[in-house]
């Protein structure tokens, strides 16, 4: 379910400006920014505005279908912007057994490296 922004969420506070990050990307739904823990030589996180906590909570409607395919179209147009043509991973951490640790929905844009699988 879409929320509004939660007041104490780090990434609705990145989302709103109010704590400086390195924005790649923003338009009125989403932003990305650099990860400050990067896994990979390009690590880029994909953040909607609105608060989700996870991908568990994206319902049925069409505007939370349209979001979440719009997170991953932004992740792939960074992608290309940055010359990842032979291969990158996007990636959905979900609750705490699935690796999230910021509970407001994301999607990690990972490349300039090979990867591996398993990947952990």
């Amino acid at each position: 379910m879409l929320g509004n922004m939660s007041s104490d969420c780090i990434f609705c506070k990145i989302a709103a400006g109010e704590i400086p990050a390195k924005k790649l990307y923003e338009d009125d739904q989403a932003v990305a920014i650099a990860d400050i823990d990067p896994r990979a030589p390009l690590h880029v996180l994909v953040i909607p505005k609105q608060h989700i906590a996870s991908l568990a909570e994206v319902g049925a409607s069409d505007k939370e279908k349209l979001l979440a395919g719009h997170l991953l179209g932004v992740a792939n147009q960074l992608a290309r912007e940055q010359g990842l043509s032979k291969g990158y991973r996007v990636v959905i951490n979900i609750g705490p057994d699935g690796g999230q640790t910021v509970d407001h929905l994301h999607v990690h844009l990972l490349g300039g490296r090979t990867m591996h699988w398993p990947p952990g």
